[in-house]
């Protein structure tokens, strides 16, 4: 018979009701440390299951509680007001699943007080001098240049000479270059040829000190990301110290390249992002706004040094549409606060990152004022701005007998060009193409048709007026522009134009006849009596097969030296702007020097045309099936480590450097995306029979993590599957940052976090992960710091045979 139980129901004057003990009590809001996500240990019924079942199975009670939720404390409110343990509490994801929320210190009264509120910063300083000692040691030991020194430096020199060029990339990287340049003294003579030694009047070193110091501002930033994206002090010195030790990410950042600007802003928009997350517990409040408007700075900044950054800026605008959407479901919501969300995000992450963008190359226009190589790029009348240039100078009124160059008004159109190289395929006559370099082969002269007499010296100018029918001779080869009924080498739905006959042998097929559209200055075709140079618009219609000379943005195989094709289209679209042609250079002894003012052109339109440039530039970059380039590697070579990079000479005399990463941190972070996808199912199916693994900020957490870091990567990773262009290894590094913080975060997840493992156990794991990481730096370093004498001498790179180091 069972011992009897008596039962007092006395209260205890000592023991508080239910109801004041929920009033009256003072609870430690917002005073958990960050670096101690555990709760407190809950009772479990075990009357009938094992303990570990328990935990499965069980809600958690108190300890679910949110110590960031100022609403949350574990208990609720009945009907009656009787305070009762209940079942974990939903929480909004965007509040609950970044970093833990504390109130502020007060004013420190001392200094060791202050020290006492900033000890979490102790550990990033630490990291940062540590930085400094990778990027700047050794970073003179070669005094060649080295890869894509010759094209980064290069580009530097003109904006030090104010000469106008061209390139692939937006000028926010280069312009930073060049003023690198400018801090250290250089004058911007010197040439960057590849694999040239540096002379003594150029401070190199110290360049590539400045150009460093962005690679050493992605340590920090890689620690203060980790906290805010609330991970524990453990995951946070990994996310440090593999952004520290990375071979790849410390070598690419000692050079005079944009890398390591873009890898800086491209951190710095993830660090902004998630600081804004942090904010959205009280919106529309200044750190609110200040830090969204960052995040739109920080995207306009990379976006500005390589389009590469729209990656990243695909991954703020993901974010943005899930915390929208997630506001659209809320129904407490008033609809006057909606508008203000969505007008922030329109004005902050739209607005901002354009205007920086374009301020970028307004700045870019304003110091490039010189003529210089990349002109024809550019529109005639941009060009006539320039100083140095001769176009205003040049006689006004085209006439018969003139020598031009047309200049093709398609964006990113190039000059009309011919050179004696015939086309292999169709005809087999003489090329005729577009090209964006100033060169003889793009001058032509304007003659009477074949029905008409020659043209004659003696005889009384006669001026190009609309109608007109005449041939284009080919000053270099005399040969005549010339269309037939040949498919066009690529756009087979076109005619082929080529250059055929001489001075004296041509037929009708020579035969153009020319169409004003309208003049820049003086209005519509009815307004123009006589074409001018620059500011005329002109279409070419063949006479014979009524098709229109079109250049537009098709590239000619290696035959045809990678310049833009040129055909005739069967078609008339007058709003075609490929078609539209208008003199750029014009030269005529019987024509006295044009006195016009020069028209400037609208900034909108010179903006448009050089990315459109940019663009057409960058996707003609397509492997040349003819050549073999052992640099070039592919994306599925990245992830784990396939191919290195020589990033210049490899003779036993010369300095050697190898763009490898360290394979600790590039295979463990790979690793861990697919780890990612398998246990987020796991715990997918788990819920759907209702286990309980986490609480719901624990739950909220881990996606909230795991979503910026696998979209980060997956939206800078996959893209390069489907381009067609050229790629290189250090095209992954940008990609390489979201799976390191995928490895830290499953690592935190599974180890610094657990409940079940001792902190001596969470140690010896962190003092191994360390290790390892530090280890691997230190047997590689020397790819990064520069191999003296002949390679085969350093033994043990070699750890994969498809490295390309011996």
């Amino acid at each position: 018979m069972p011992p009897a139980v008596t039962v007092g129901f006395e209260e205890d004057p000592n023991q508080l009701h239910s109801s004041r003990l929920y009033d009256d009590t003072s609870y430690p809001q917002n005073h958990w440390p960050s670096s101690n996500p555990s709760r407190h240990d809950e009772e479990l019924p075990l009357h009938y299951m094992t303990e570990e079942k328990a935990r499965r199975r069980v809600p958690k009670g108190p300890s679910s509680a949110d110590p960031r939720d100022e609403k949350s404390n574990g208990f609720y409110d009945d009907e009656e007001g009787k305070g009762v343990y209940t079942k974990s509490k939903p929480v909004a994801n965007q509040y609950n699943s970044g970093r833990l929320r504390r109130p502020p210190p007060p004013p420190p009264t001392s200094i060791k007080e202050f020290l006492l509120q900033n000890l979490d910063h102790i550990p990033p300083i630490i990291y940062t001098l540590l930085s400094c000692w990778t990027r700047f040691h050794k970073i003179g030991h070669s005094n060649i240049v080295v890869w894509d020194e010759a094209h980064f430096g290069k580009f530097g020199s003109h904006y030090l000479k104010r000469e106008f060029y061209f390139d692939v990339h937006p000028p926010l990287g280069k312009m930073l270059v060049g003023l690198a340049g400018l801090l250290a003294g250089y004058d911007g003579s010197f040439e960057f040829k590849s694999g040239a030694e540096y002379p003594d009047t150029v401070p190199y070193v110290a360049m590539r000190v400045m150009l460093a110091m962005f690679g050493v501002g992605m340590v920090p930033l890689g620690w203060y990301t980790a906290v805010e994206l609330g991970m524990t002090p453990w995951a946070c010195h990994l996310v440090a110290s593999m952004v520290l030790f990375d071979i790849g990410w410390l070598c690419i950042s000692r050079f005079i390249l944009l890398d390591s600007m873009l890898l800086f802003f491209t951190f710095l928009t993830v660090f902004c992002l998630s600081k804004f997350h942090n904010q959205q517990y009280q919106s529309f409040s200044f750190d609110w706004w200040f830090w969204l408007s960052m995040t739109g700075v920080a995207i306009g900044c990379v976006t500005s040094v390589k389009m590469i950054g729209l990656f990243v800026t695909a991954l703020v605008g993901l974010y943005t549409i899930e915390d929208l959407w997630e506001k659209f479901g809320d129904l407490k919501m008033p609809v006057r606060d909606h508008v203000k969300h969505w007008s922030a995000r329109v004005i902050c992450l739209i607005v901002i990152p354009v205007l920086v963008f374009m301020a970028s190359f307004k700045m870019h226009f304003i110091v490039l004022n010189h003529s210089g190589p990349g002109d024809a790029q550019m529109s005639s009348l941009f060009q006539a701005n320039l100083e140095g240039n001769d176009f205003a100078k040049n006689p006004l009124e085209i006439a018969y007998g003139s020598d031009i160059t047309l200049k093709n008004m398609g964006w990113g159109g190039g000059l009309l060009h011919s050179h004696v190289q015939t086309y292999p395929v169709g005809s087999n006559q003489q090329q005729i193409t577009c090209y964006h370099y100033k060169d003889e082969n793009n001058n032509w002269i304007v003659l009477p048709n074949w029905s008409e007499p020659e043209y004659n010296l003696n005889e009384p100018l006669r001026y190009l007026a609309h109608g007109d029918v005449i041939r284009l001779q080919h000053k270099q080869t005399t040969r005549n522009l010339h269309s037939h009924t040949v498919q066009a080498p690529v756009t087979k739905e076109n005619y082929e134009v080529s250059c055929y006959g001489n001075t004296t042998v041509g037929d009708l097929h020579d035969h153009w006849q020319v169409e004003v559209v309208d003049d820049i200055k003086r209005g519509g075709r009815d307004k123009v009596q006589r074409i001018h140079s620059l500011t005329t618009r002109l279409r070419f219609r063949h006479q014979v097969l009524g098709c229109y000379l079109r250049a537009a943005n098709t590239v000619l195989p290696q035959w045809g030296f990678k310049q833009t094709e040129v055909s005739c289209v069967k078609e008339d679209n007058p709003k075609d702007t490929h078609t539209y042609w208008n003199v750029e250079s014009h030269a005529n002894e019987r024509l006295p020097p044009g006195e016009v003012k020069l028209y400037r052109s609208p900034f909108l339109r010179d903006f448009w045309h050089l990315n459109v440039a940019m663009m057409t530039s960058n996707n003609a970059l397509v492997p040349d099936p003819d050549k073999e380039d052992i640099l070039a590697s592919l994306p599925f070579d990245w992830p784990f480590l396939h191919l290195g990079l020589r990033m210049c000479g490899w003779g036993a005399e010369q300095t050697k450097y190898y763009l490898l990463g360290n394979p600790i941190i590039w295979w463990g972070s790979s690793i861990s995306l697919a780890l990612c996808i398998l246990v987020t199912g796991v715990y997918l199916l788990r819920m759907q029979r209702k286990y309980i693994d986490m609480e719901p900020r624990e739950w909220d957490h881990y996606v909230y993590v795991c979503k910026i870091a696998f979209f980060g990567w997956a939206l800078h990773y996959l893209p390069f599957l489907i381009m067609g262009r050229v790629t290189y290894l250090h095209h992954y590094l940008p990609t390489l940052y979201f799976a390191v913080l995928m490895l830290a975060h499953l690592l935190d997840h599974f180890i610094f976090s657990s409940r079940r493992l001792t902190q001596q156990t969470k140690m010896i794991s962190f003092g191994v992960c360390f290790l390892l990481i530090f280890g691997t730096f230190w047997w590689f370093r020397d790819l990064a710091f520069g191999v003296d004498g002949p390679i085969e001498e350093h033994k043990g790179y070699e750890w994969r045979k498809s490295w390309n180091i011996y």
